[in-house]
């Protein structure tokens, strides 16, 4: 199984593009499974906007998922509005978070990351109101121009939180990983989001005598290096890297 995120695919960045064909076309074929866990796309207004780069990720998805790989595509902070139109289109299935799975005895989840970064209080006010149907439904009874300035608009109040945001604000917090982890009784979390990839090996309190290892893998966003992760038959996992500049 192979899990990727945080693409932010957009035409400003042909490069990151060009590696999303050639991971689909070169090292996604013979796979099982592939999970997008959100933010493939940097924007994402509503799958009637006309959209040549959509258009062709889709059809490549579909080509993967015609090979036999089965697809799952998940919201992220971006592309919370990809709907199962869109979906189809990539032959993949639509799936909400957490996503929970079992492997050799091993118990899996997999979410975009964001509702772990409970330091950001804004953001997660935002995310409330964008994830509420009746405001999707709302926002896309709009016009293509009006939902392109509000993603404008959302976009540069974004950059700018960014910039004097402080580190530890835009990471996770330990208590609401743990949380979860007691929450779900999982032995394995898998997310994006944080830009920070790597491998934590972690410890929870109260997780009985049997086992307290955990593990917290979390998939890097495609800008210097495109990243992937792995769960082996065994349900191990692994955090994988390649350069952009592969071609």
């Amino acid at each position: 199984m192979l899990l990727i995120s945080d693409l932010h695919l957009d035409q400003s960045r042909p490069d990151i593009t060009e590696a999303l064909i050639w991971f689909l076309g070169t090292v996604a074929p013979g796979a099982r499974h592939l999970y997008i866990l959100g933010d493939l796309f940097e924007v994402w207004i509503g799958d009637d906007a006309p959209n040549p780069l959509a258009d062709l990720v889709a059809a490549r998805l579909r080509k993967l998922a015609d090979s036999g790989t089965e697809l799952y595509l998940m919201h992220g902070n971006r592309d919370f509005l990809i709907g199962e139109g869109f979906a189809a289109r990539c032959g993949a299935r639509l799936v909400e978070e957490p996503v929970l799975l079992n492997i050799a005895g091993r118990k899996l989840a997999l979410l975009h990351g964001d509702v772990l970064c409970t330091r950001d209080s804004d953001y997660l006010k935002f995310r409330q109101m964008v994830r509420n149907p009746e405001w999707q439904v709302t926002f896309l009874s709009q016009s293509v121009e009006q939902r392109q300035d509000f993603a404008r608009q959302a976009r540069e109040q974004s950059r700018q939180a960014t910039s004097s945001a402080s580190s530890e604000i835009m990471d996770v917090t330990e208590s609401a990983v743990n949380e979860m982890f007691q929450q779900l009784q999982i032995d394995t979390m898998v997310h994006g989001h944080t830009h920070r990839p790597a491998v934590h090996d972690i410890s929870i309190d109260n997780a009985g005598p049997d086992n307290t290892s955990r593990q917290r893998m979390v998939l890097g966003d495609w800008d210097r290096y495109g990243w992937y992760g792995q769960i082996d038959e065994e349900g191990e996992a692994s955090l994988h890297k390649f350069n952009l500049s592969f071609s």
